[in-house]
């Protein structure tokens, strides 16, 4: 390593000065002269069999270039995870939203009158709309092809459809013998929870725009992963890879929500057959309408144990609405119905069921945590009711149970780098544990969580040294607004010796930057960290190889060099040196060619677990990073409205790289936790939403930020993590609504199993209460009935 050290300082955004003057360009501002408009037809119906489509008026209409169905299309079916999508509907519809059609013009006022041109004939069939009605023996099949769909070849393969069924995917846990356990346990408790829809709400609607020629096809996308955009368009149209050019603009963030390509396809169709650039930018409203946000969960969960607090074992049947697709549905349902479902605690004896489950309603996607806060709302929740139950202190009972070093996970794995106890212990001094508040109608609440970062995904980089000592890092990874520009940069400047500003970082365009398999989960700092950490290794071994080389009349071998404030030094004679930039100019005069470090790095969890228990010795993820947080709520018993007065929380990061990036994470993160928490729901009638703007669906601003402190724990750093730094960018979201929960419970004595918790659901419960106290005599017996 360099000398100088720019790890670990709270460097702002380099890039934050080009956002904040409105010199960055995003998806939304791209535009090339003889650019077209494209405009998306939509199903109105949630299941319908396609009869006609009737384009010819559209056409024929002046200004209008191009006019597609899914017969002027590959008839090849989609998807992220299970080829179960249409680019454009084939033969039927499965949710209110799915593209029918698509036309390019010259503006857009003549591409939504082309749209209303067009005309489809439908024949209406019956329809599922919740995972209890797509569960029934009876129920309307949303796929009845199932059987026979194709697993993608290019992401997830972890697929297992029952065919004749509205099960896209079932996914097991067996861990030691849960009947045995439960026979002898001297308690159980047994609860249902709901968890609903929310959606991503990212300030840039998604934006596309695709040129293609004879020789080239050239994409700008405002999406997470360029490289699987160029797969996927490569594959559906049946071309060779480098034929096609991804590119990413800026990103006006993603959260997931725009991992899926659902524009390319479309816009590249509409530019071949048009012969002009054609560019789609989704409204408001087409952002609900087609992206279906998170997945909404119904979560049972039985648990059972000994007196003294011990759990013994643990039940969990996890049901996912998958929508009308499973996409990455079979993700979640995976990493967090399954392997994550359970919690940090060491159960003994697990048995896990995961479902995704179609419905005919848009589709869910990817969402930040990735759906590791609905299975915490459900399990932490119940740690409290339990808790309660055996007259036990919430925070020693999650002591006494949470995993330690050395721990098995779910499914078997060794864990390392386990924080979770200590941030348990760091939650409980900050918030005051041992001091609830005497004022009516306030309490405190916690939860601990895990969050793993992404397996089997890999990151490539190259650290190119140019003539004057500067670097320009190239990686495949997109900047959505979380920093990794930043923190690449500063990787490659602490190995390099250079300064921050030295370091020009060029990401995400698939003709020039090396292979990244995007960003999500929060792989980034750790998979392409790593990649350019070697990168720049790589280029400092031969930088110093090539300065010994200059230095021979020194004595100097390059293991007794080092680069320090852009000088590459004798150590311990610091009068022995040479400029960086000497130094790289010699590379390029000697031998005619600069100096390029190369690196990669593939996570080490591996999707290798038994079909039937689950179990591996492989580890599931390439990290796990652990959480505890804290919560302080008032409630006005008036109102029902539940006031967060302060958010609490520790986060085990391994290293923060960028602490003020770190904390912006995790405060980011702690808002979009809050607002599923309270305010948002994806509220869907019959499969349509009701709710697609930001006048109807309610998202908490600056007004309803409460206060936060943020504790960012650096114990134990990752053995695989770059300086040993861990993912950070979910770690907020997680465990918000358990520890509000379970806060609004000891404020206002009710139990809600259902979110948001909205001021008319918490009246409602506080009724309810007072209701169950008069038959009780008048009893305070605080109230747990069902909120389903």
């Amino acid at each position: 390593m360099a000398s100088n050290s720019l790890v670990g300082k709270p460097f702002p955004m380099v890039d934050g000065v080009e956002k904040v003057t409105g010199r960055k360009v995003f998806g939304t501002d791209m535009s090339v002269p003889g650019m077209l408009h494209g405009k998306i037809l939509r199903s109105p119906y949630a299941h319908a069999r396609i009869i006609r489509v009737d384009a010819s008026e559209a056409k024929r209409m002046p200004n209008v270039y191009a006019v597609i169905t899914a017969d002027d299309l590959p008839a090849k079916r989609v998807g992220g995870a299970l080829r179960d999508e249409w680019v454009l509907a084939r033969d039927k519809v499965r949710f209110i939203g799915e593209p029918v059609a698509a036309v390019a013009a010259g503006d857009e006022p003549t591409a939504e009158a082309a749209l209303r041109a067009i005309r489809v004939e439908y024949e209406e069939l019956p329809a599922v709309f919740s995972i209890e009605e797509s569960l029934k023996p009876d129920a309307p099949l949303v796929h009845e092809e199932l059987g026979s769909y194709e697993p993608s070849p290019y992401i997830f393969r972890f697929m297992r459809p029952t065919a004749g069924t509205n099960i896209a995917t079932h996914i097991k846990i067996r861990k030691g013998d849960t009947e045995k356990a439960l026979l002898e346990a001297e308690w159980a408790y047994e609860d249902t929870f709901y968890y609903p829809r929310a959606h991503h709400c990212y300030m840039e609607p998604h934006a596309v725009l695709a040129h293609a020629t004879e020789d080239k096809v050239l994409l700008w996308t405002n999406g997470q992963g360029t490289f699987e955009v160029r797969a996927h368009v490569a594959d559906f149209f049946d071309l060779p890879q480098q034929k096609i050019r991804v590119m990413n603009t800026g990103i006006g963030g993603g959260f997931g929500g725009k991992i899926t390509p659902k524009l390319e396809p479309i816009a590249m169709a509409l530019s071949r057959c048009s012969g002009r650039p054609v560019k789609i930018t989704f409204t408001r409203q087409e952002e609900f309408a087609a992206i279906g946000g998170q997945h909404a969960a119904r979560v049972k969960i039985k648990s059972a144990g000994r007196r003294d607090g011990t759990i013994v074992a643990r039940v969990m049947e996890v049901t996912w609405d998958a929508g009308a697709a499973a996409d990455r549905g079979v993700s979640v349902a995976l990493l967090s119905g399954a392997v994550g479902a359970s919690g940090p605690y060491q159960i003994p004896n697990l048995k896990v069921d995961s479902y995704l489950v179609y419905t005919n309603s848009v589709n869910p996607c990817a969402f930040r945590g990735m759906g590791m806060q609905q299975v915490c709302w459900a399990v932490e929740s119940q740690m409290d009711i339990i808790a309660e139950r055996l007259g036990m202190d919430a925070v020693a009972f999650r002591m006494k149970n949470a995993i330690e070093e050395h721990s098995r996970s779910a499914t078997g794995e060794v864990l390392r780098s386990v924080n979770v106890k200590e941030c348990l212990a760091k939650l409980a001094e900050a918030i005051e544990w041992d001091k609830q508040p005497q004022e009516p109608n306030r309490g405190k609440g916690i939860a601990i969580w895990h969050k793993f970062s992404a397996p089997a995904s890999s990151s490539a980089a190259v650290a190119k040294m140019n003539g004057d000592g500067t670097v320009t890092v190239l990686t495949g990874a997109s900047e959505i607004g979380q920093g990794s520009t930043t923190v690449l940069a500063q990787i490659a400047g602490e190995e390099l010796g250079v300064r921050l500003e030295d370091v020009t970082v060029v990401s995400a365009d698939t003709e020039v930057t090396p292979f990244d398999h995007g960003t999500y989960s929060s792989r980034v700092t750790h998979h392409a960290g790593n990649a350019v950490r070697l990168a720049a290794i790589d280029a400092r071994e031969q930088l110093l190889n090539i300065a010994a080389e200059l230095l021979a009349q020194h004595g100097a071998a390059a293991d007794q060099l080092e680069i320090r404030d852009r000088r590459v030094c004798l150590k311990g004679k610091p009068g022995v040196s040479l400029p960086l930039a000497e130094v790289t100019l010699a590379s390029q005069s000697r031998v005619g060619l600069p100096v390029i470090g190369r690196g990669g790095f593939r996570g080490a969890g591996r999707y290798q677990l038994d079909p039937e228990t689950g179990q591996s010795d492989v580890p599931a993820a390439s990290e796990w990073i652990y959480v505890a947080q804290g919560a302080e709520v008032e409630v006005d018993p008036e109102t029902g409205k539940v006031k967060v007065l302060r958010l609490v929380g520790a986060y085990d990061c391994g290293k923060a790289i960028n602490p003020l990036l770190v904390h912006g994470q995790i405060e980011g993160s702690l808002m979009m936790g809050l607002g599923s928490t309270l305010y948002e729901k994806v509220e869907l009638d019959n499969g349509q939403v009701m709710n697609p703007s930001f006048m109807d669906y309610l998202i908490p601003t600056v007004l309803e930020s409460p206060p936060m402190e943020v504790f960012v724990l650096e114990g134990k750093p990752h053995e695989l993590g770059p300086y040993g730094a861990k993912g950070i960018g979910e770690a907020g979201i997680v465990a918000v609504a358990a520890a509000v929960g379970n806060a609004l419970y000891r404020a206002a004595g009710v139990r809600i199993k259902e979110l948001p918790l909205t001021g008319n659901r918490v009246l409602e419960a506080l009724e309810e209460q007072r209701q169950f106290q008069l038959q009780q005599g008048g009893s305070r017996e605080k109230f747990e009935g069902p909120r389903i």
